[in-house]
């Protein structure tokens, strides 16, 4: 396979590593996506085909540990978001299914899906209209909070492998 070489693959490798970040972001603020692992794996591709010259294990494995916490952080700001406002677990996963069929309603479907779902799931359990809207209130707010946790850790990613590549 003297035809094959090296060369010949960096170009696409770039490209699909550009793409793979630039999904990625999209994934922080799109649900069902998850975007800073993307973006991490993105980053990871971009190092090895540089041979690790720029960016080193040692960053790596700190953008690593990031991509973990935020999809930790991710899980736990909605799901805290819900019960601190008294959300059981059908609301939760109203939610959940809010937030993704809010995703074919644009912006207004992201912020509306998750309390409507809440709401809804949590009016489905027997519970009253007043404890069902907290509920939908608190879904929302938690998925407002994981996703602009998720924007700054990425954010947070780039800019510390860009400083590493460039430093």
């Amino acid at each position: 396979m003297e035809w094959l070489s090296w060369e010949l693959l960096v170009y696409p490798g770039w490209a699909l590593a550009i793409l793979l970040i630039i999904v990625g972001l999209l994934g922080t603020v799109v649900p069902a996506i998850p975007g800073v692992p993307i973006v991490f794996a993105g980053l990871v591709l971009i190092a090895w085909l540089d041979g690790f010259m720029r960016v080193g294990w040692g960053t790596l494995v700190a953008l690593g540990v990031l991509a973990v916490l935020s999809v930790i952080i991710d899980f736990l700001a909605t799901a805290e978001g819900a019960r601190r406002f008294g959300a059981g677990r059908h609301a939760i996963l109203g939610a959940t299914v809010g937030l993704l069929v809010g995703l074919f309603f644009g912006l207004p479907g992201l912020l509306l899906g998750p309390f409507i779902g809440a709401v809804l799931g949590h009016l489905a359990s027997q519970a009253n209209i007043d404890s069902s809207m907290r509920a939908g209130v608190g879904a929302t707010l938690g998925v407002v909070v994981g996703t602009f946790a998720k924007v700054v850790i990425a954010s947070v990613m780039l800019v510390w492998f860009l400083v590493a590549w460039w430093v």
